[in-house]
């Protein structure tokens, strides 16, 4: 079993590593990463440029481009002896739930392997302490094995699974769920460079969630380790015959 695991966090950050060692239990890995903070990238890829995979001494690759940019040269370069059964993005550090997994560079590394046609799986922690996270690591070999013994992801499906920011022995179980939904108010901070000139940054601000209790966001809020099923077809097949009836042609 040969286990790709990438991540948007860097190289280095510590939850690639309680990943890497989660996936061992189960296979050969081959870690392939950005070399620097990757978040929010989305499934951008770097066309402008050359990349440069540099191997480092302990084995792994990083890579001077995007998390999607490093499972596309791990599969194609390749940077990998034989190609993955699974690919494996995180463990990132900050939760991935709702609408975060448009803009994840973490889910985006999953959702390439699945383009390239290989499951892909996405670990993400609802909270900010390395020392909890680092908990985690017997809970994501665990899960790891068990994905990988089902042998049933079905084609162009990735899961993505949270980590609730607690805890292990705290943790109350396992829910599949539906993503939930969070609006970001106040998420732009108007500043001045020092000679007087309007700057912008973007993110933080005021998070208000919405949805169902059993949907993702708030089963980690209550303790639980949340995983979802997302596809890469995102077209509203209960409106195909809506938007058909709308008559949008040329001749009136």
């Amino acid at each position: 079993m040969n286990i790709l695991v990438a991540n948007d966090d860097g190289i280095l950050a510590p939850g690639i590593q309680i990943l890497a060692e989660a996936c061992r239990t189960a296979g050969n890995v081959t870690v392939v990463a950005p070399d620097r903070e990757q978040s929010a990238q989305s499934h951008a890829l770097t066309m402008t440029r050359p990349l440069r995979p540099v191997r480092r001494p302990d084995g792994t690759w990083q890579v001077d481009g995007t998390p999607t940019d490093c499972v596309l040269l791990a599969l194609e370069a390749p940077l990998m002896p034989e190609a993955p059964s699974y690919v494996f993005s995180g463990i990132n550090h900050g939760a991935n739930l709702g609408e975060d997994v448009l803009y994840s560079g973490t889910v985006s590394a999953a959702m390439e392997a699945v383009v390239l046609g290989i499951p892909g799986i996405a670990f993400s922690f609802a909270g900010r302490r390395d020392d909890l996270m680092a908990g985690y690591g017997d809970l994501v070999a665990r899960l790891v094995r068990k994905i990988i013994a089902l042998k049933q992801m079905p084609p162009n499906t990735l899961l993505n699974i949270n980590l609730p920011g607690i805890p292990v022995d705290e943790v109350q179980g396992i829910r599949v769920v539906p993503l939930g939904s969070r609006f970001y108010s106040n998420s732009v901070m108007k500043q001045q460079d020092p000679w007087g000139r309007d700057v912008f940054w973007i993110g933080g601000g005021t998070i208000t969630w919405s949805g169902e209790t059993d949907t993702d966001h708030a089963v980690v809020r209550e303790g639980y380790v949340s995983v979802t099923p997302l596809q890469l077809d995102i077209t509203n097949h209960a409106l195909l015959d809506t938007v058909r009836d709308w008559a949008l042609d040329l001749e009136a």
